[in-house]
């Protein structure tokens, strides 16, 4: 099956070679767990690794904060623009819903000028102050998910959860049936020292690894690790060792 690779060699593994093409990808997290980082990574492969230039929407950061943290990790995104590979936009939700609700949009004349085959979306969370009816927020993220499919895009959409250790939330979790597939990334607190795991909810059209798995963010980008072994708990927030809970379980009684 056709693939279309993060260009992050852990990840693509546990995704059994990539995301599905013309999918939207989201990915959750606490801030600093990595989120943007992932999507700028993803665009940056995309071009430099595979030839498909990208998007970066942003509803937050100033393009110049992209430049910075790229040129970080040694990825030159002005570079990119200039030769006509990359574009970078800042914008609103509201700008954004009537853009796409109507013919020759920014996102369709960028999308068409360079060829873009990549976008990432940082991040939809801003979407939330469009709406507090959850039916109507729900139905505002699916038909912007489709008009991003419509334009030929594989998307990565970033979405930001208040939760710095622990479950998603039930308001998250309705997201994740927009999705196509749906990445949680954690921090972890083990003996006393913070870590970060990720992992594959939901990967819609195809398998994917269900284990969880460490990562770090590099001086090259984001590198996946290896899984967490003998704990059990991991996404709680509070992992314990698995001898713990037979103890507690059997032991004890």
């Amino acid at each position: 099956m056709e693939r279309v690779k993060t260009g992050i060699a852990g990840l693509d593994e546990m995704l059994h070679g990539g995301f599905l093409p013309l999918t939207a990808n989201v990915v959750e997290g606490a801030p600093g767990t990595g989120k943007t980082t992932l999507g700028m990574q993803f665009i940056y492969s995309g071009i430099v690794q595979y030839n498909e230039p990208g998007i970066i929407l942003t509803f937050e950061e100033f393009p110049q904060q992209y430049y910075r943290d790229a040129a970080s990790f040694g990825w030159d995104f002005r570079a990119l623009e200039a030769e006509g590979k990359l574009r970078v936009i800042m914008t609103s939700p509201e700008v954004t819903r009537r853009d796409l609700e109507s013919m020759g949009g920014i996102i369709e004349s960028m999308a068409e000028e360079i060829g873009a085959k990549r976008i990432l979306v940082d991040s939809l969370s801003h979407f939330e102050r469009l709406t507090r009816d959850p039916i109507e927020l729900r139905s505002l993220q699916y038909s912007f998910i489709n008009a991003l499919k419509r334009e030929g895009l594989t998307a990565v959409i970033t979405h930001e959860t208040p939760t710095l250790f622990g479950q998603t939330t039930e308001g998250d979790m309705n997201l994740a049936f927009v999705a196509d597939s749906y990445i949680l990334l954690r921090y972890v607190e083990i003996d006393s020292a913070v870590h970060k795991a990720l992992l594959v909810l939901k990967l819609r059209g195809s398998d994917h690894a269900k284990d969880i798995r460490r990562f770090e963010i590099t001086p090259r980008g984001i590198e996946v690790q290896s899984k967490f072994e003998g704990r059990e708990g991991i996404m709680s927030g509070s992992p314990r060792r698995m001898a713990e809970y037979f103890e507690q379980a059997f032991v004890k009684r």
